[in-house]
Formats: structure tokens, C-alpha cells, sequence
């Protein structure tokens, strides 16, 4: 049995609420074991003997669209594929002040191959330091205290996939109380 993090977008974010209790419920009725979450903002830990990703992902979208009533991109990962990206410290030398956040952000495909990075926002609200096969790494800076921007919207038109992101030390968090499970 694999235990998987599920990052989910969209959840309790934009008028779309949902309990806890009835997102394990959700996960719980698609068949999988274990399933716990983490904070609110759409963390779902679960183990699972299935092994085609890409077909799990396909079918936990499917059962949350029906729950919910509206569409929820998954991204799978591993509880070692996410501690892989804690460990490789993405953001060294990078401070972190009032005004600079360090957000990873979990893809459902690859990065297109003619994203050059590093890049930044024209406004200069965020930098794409990096990327790996799943995930990006960008720092964020705040305007009045405020993120303004969404890197995930500088990807180019052919992108076909999704991302959702968690803030760095969130993502370490995520990783600790995946391992405790």
C-alpha cells in the first residue's frame, strides 16, 4: 500500500466550502484507506494498492465533481516524493521577510518545455526560481501585504494541466504529518 498526498485546488477558497469530515467522507466512499487531512485548504492523506496514478487522479476528480457539484484538479504525490522536495531545499539563499513568500506549486503535468527559467512576472509580484518534473518553486512578493498575482497563470496556452500551491514551510508541515500517519 502506497500512501499518497492529495493536493486538491479550489477548495475553501472562492465561495467553495467544504468540511473536512465530508471530504474524508468523499475519499472514504472511493475506496481508500487511511484517509486523513490536513488543515483546511485541501490536504488529503491515503494509502491505496492501486498503482496508475494518472487513472487514481482521473477517478478521485471524477468522485469530487460528483460530491461536490464542481470540479477539483488532484495532484498525487508520494509522502517520499514530497519530502524529496523539502529536502532539496529549492529555495536557498532566498530570505523570507514580511514582504517575500516561498510557494511550491504542484503540477498535474510537466512544465512546457519553452518556459525559460528563472522568470519573473512582468510586475515583478513573483520569480519562478525553478521547476522539477512536479512542481514549481516561486517567490512571491507582496504588495501592500497582499499576493497579487498567480504564477500558475504565466504558463503558456499549451499547457494542458493544472497546479495548486502551498507555501513552502506548509509544504514541510504537510510532509511531517503525512510520515506520522
Amino acid at each position: 500500500m502506497e500512501t499518497y498526498i492529495a493536493f486538491l485546488r479550489a477548495i475553501n477558497v472562492g465561495g467553495r466550502t467544504v468540511k473536512m469530515d465530508r471530504l474524508r467522507e468523499l475519499f472514504e466512499g472511493l475506496g481508500l484507506d487511511g484517509v486523513r487531512t490536513y488543515i483546511q485548504s485541501g490536504n488529503v492523506f491515503f494509502r491505496t494498492a492501486e498503482t496508475d496514478r494518472v487513472a487514481l487522479a482521473a477517478r478521485i476528480e471524477a468522485g469530487l465533481a460528483e460530491g461536490l457539484g464542481y470540479p477539483v484538479p488532484v495532484m498525487l504525490r508520494t509522502v517520499e516524493e514530497v519530502e524529496a522536495v523539502v529536502e532539496s531545499d529549492p529555495f536557498a539563499g532566498v530570505e523570507v521577510t514580511e514582504d517575500v513568500r516561498l510557494c511550491v506549486l504542484f503540477l498535474s503535468e510537466p512544465m512546457p518545455p519553452e518556459v525559460e527559467l528563472p522568470t519573473a512576472s512582468p510586475k515583478g509580484d513573483w520569480e519562478m526560481i525553478g521547476a522539477n518534473e512536479g512542481a514549481a518553486f516561486v517567490v512571491m512578493h507582496l504588495r501592500g501585504g497582499r499576493m497579487n498575482a498567480n504564477p500558475a497563470t504565466f504558463f503558456p496556452k499549451s499547457y494542458r494541466g493544472q497546479a495548486t500551491s502551498r507555501f513552502f514551510h506548509t509544504t514541510a508541515k504537510i510532509a511531517a504529518a503525512a510520515r506520522k500517519g
